[in-house]
């Protein structure tokens, strides 16, 4: 669950590459192979990351607290974005006119949108990666899984239910319910973080 809920908090803020793969699903065009693709990359992405900072962090209980430190306010620092962005009016504006794209150079476009973004690396390598590295070794791939599940259900469910969605998703009063229960849950994730470090690892 809090693989879950914290890739599900980082992955639905407006984004590049969540509107691309709501755009593709208004045309229908490539669905699947789109949705399978970054679902896979966060999976792997995440997977190297909970798997890579546990081996570095292994032996070094102090340096895996101050991340675990630096991850809560992180976190704390997101959640109070994301409830500042609940303030405004924002919504996911998403053309459906433009060429047609053939499976390759969708593929491409959603390779770029999804490796070539810095906030990616930050959020499932370092960010998701030293919180899941903190779990008991018998429990990390849990966490691994629930938030590759997350990553998966939310491009699912922009892509495929993009018909759908779309009127959802243009209206700012969404967006900013959406907000806010991201900042919420960023800041609950923080405490939960901070209580770990507290009563130690």
């Amino acid at each position: 669950m809090q693989g879950l809920t914290l890739s599900l908090g980082l992955i639905m803020a407006i984004g590049a590459q969540n509107a691309f793969v709501l755009r593709q699903g208004l045309r229908r065009e490539h669905v699947a192979g789109i949705v399978l693709f970054c679902a896979i990359a966060d999976a792997l992405l995440i997977s190297a990351g909970v798997m890579g900072m546990a081996q570095a962090l292994g032996e070094r209980p102090d340096i895996a607290r101050a991340l675990a430190l630096l991850g809560a306010a992180f976190l704390a620092t997101y959640g109070w974005q994301a409830l500042r962005r609940a303030r405004q009016s924002n919504q996911l504006r998403v053309a459906e006119t433009g060429a047609v794209l053939s499976l390759a150079g969708a593929l491409a476009q959603a390779a770029a949108f999804t490796l070539l973004n810095p906030h990616v690396y930050l959020d499932t390598v370092l960010l998701v990666g030293s919180i899941g590295a903190q779990q008991p070794a018998a429990l990390r791939l849990w966490f691994v899984a629930g938030a590759s599940v997350a990553s998966l259900f939310w491009f699912c469910l922009l892509g495929f239910g993009a018909r759908r969605l779309a009127p959802w998703f243009a209206r700012p009063r969404a967006w900013q319910l959406l907000d806010g229960l991201i900042g919420i849950t960023m800041w609950v994730m923080a405490a939960l973080l901070v209580r770990h470090v507290l009563t130690g690892f």
